[in-house]
């Protein structure tokens, strides 16, 4: 029978074969990237394809955290790297070292990646921009120490105002360190509260050279300070990610400078015309103070100044007579109508009827007034009232018929 091999043995073998390839030990692979996924431990999964085929790769976190840039799905790349084969799956794909863009430039992507985003967390955001001091009492300028552009910084704040405090705080601006350092230098002039304005500078280079002002952690530095920030990176067409985040933007650090303070003269001569200003107003609100005077000492109000008083007199005497005229008026015609209502009140008295002839007969037991015989029985006490008197009688016997004077 013939030698039989595992599973194992074959993967293992072919494995051995494609590792002895020269082409395939060392080789760069252009396509396009899908079925991109970041693994939480770091390392990328993807394929790159082209019109015909497709090629499973891998990326392991030692090589992923050198991009500049974050793979995504679509992105054309050219891929360094070597195949083999993974032998518990028997799939061989490309282990990557190395990527670059295909076309535009790895840093270049990087930056638009970071710069969208940013933006979409707000960090770009007017609204959050804070106000420059307008005569800072202290200013604090985040660059290197040994560079041409913290000398042009002073030469022109000496220049426009001679009593100024300028605190360095030295840092490397570019290099794989200079991202940490900048944003370091701003959280710790945060922290010490030394000065008023902070100014990030440095001098123009191609965008490697800016690179450190393009990473998240200097952004997020410039976002969270408390202190306003002057971003002066390179020159006026050099745009970086700590541009957009800063409160201002200056295109060169001589004009941060600029920025920052206003010129000594130009303040003095603005202090002079206010001045001037100041003076003409104070003069001619004097001069129509005066002539408001004049027009008050001619008043009837100060030539005559018991004339109101008299004009108020007269006239509450003229009240005064209307009043008593409005009161006469109205007891009179109060008067008339209580006669009117007197006569009807006379008409309307029980007293008057009785004067004519009438009487009101009572049961003296009940009191009522009797109105009808159906009300009384024989033996019942009464009591008649008449115009002169009252009469008790008591009812000797009740009648029905028509009542006296009816026919």
């Amino acid at each position: 029978m013939k030698y039989v091999l595992s599973v194992s043995e074959i993967n293992k073998y072919i494995k051995e074969l494609v590792s002895r390839d020269l082409v395939l030990s060392n080789l760069w692979v252009r396509g396009e990237i899908s079925n991109f996924k970041l693994h939480y431990s770091g390392h990328l999964y993807f394929t790159i394809k082209d019109a015909n085929s497709v090629l499973k790769c891998v990326m392991f976190k030692s090589h992923a955290s050198t991009l500049k840039f974050l793979p995504e799905n679509g992105m054309k790349v050219i891929i360094r790297g070597y195949v083999s084969v993974f032998e518990r799956d028997g799939q061989y794909q490309l282990y990557t070292e190395d990527m670059q863009p295909d076309g535009m430039g790895a840093l270049h992507i990087a930056f638009e990646q970071l710069k969208r985003k940013l933006e979409a967390e707000g960090l770009f955001d007017a609204r959050h921009k804070k106000r420059l001091p307008y005569m800072p009492a202290a200013i604090g300028v985040v660059t290197s120490s040994t560079g041409a552009v913290i000398r042009d910084i002073i030469n022109v704040l000496t220049r426009r105002f001679h009593n100024f405090q300028l605190k360095l705080y030295p840092v490397a601006v570019q290099g794989e360190s200079a991202a940490a350092q900048v944003a370091g230098a701003i959280r710790k002039l945060n922290e010490l509260r030394c000065v008023d304005v902070i100014i990030v500078a440095r001098g123009g280079g191609s965008l490697e050279e800016l690179w450190a002002f393009n990473e998240e952690i200097v952004a997020r530095s410039i976002f969270e300070s408390s202190i306003p920030v002057i971003s002066a990176i390179g020159h006026e067409t050099d745009y970086t990610i700590a541009d957009f985040v800063a409160d201002y933007r200056a295109p060169t650090p001589s004009a941060a400078a600029e920025v920052v303070i206003p010129e000594k003269m130009v303040l003095k001569n603005t202090v002079s015309a206010l001045e001037i200003r100041l003076g003409n107003a104070l003069a001619k609100n004097l001069n129509m103070s005066r002539m408001r005077l004049e027009r008050l000492k001619n008043s009837v109000a100060f030539r005559q100044p018991y004339d109101r008083i008299y004009q108020e007199r007269m006239r509450i005497d003229v009240l005064n007579k209307y009043l008593q005229k409005g009161i006469v008026h109205n007891m009179e015609k109060n008067k008339t109508r209580f006669r009117v209502l007197a006569g009807k009140l006379d008409t309307l008295s029980p007293l008057t009827v009785l004067a004519r002839g009438y009487s009101i007969v009572n049961h003296k037991k009940t009191g009522n007034i009797v109105k009808s015989i159906e009300t009384l029985k024989k033996g019942d006490a009464l009591e008649i009232s008449v115009s002169d008197g009252i009469i008790n009688c008591v009812v000797d016997s009740l009648t029905k018929g028509k009542a006296y004077g009816e026919d």
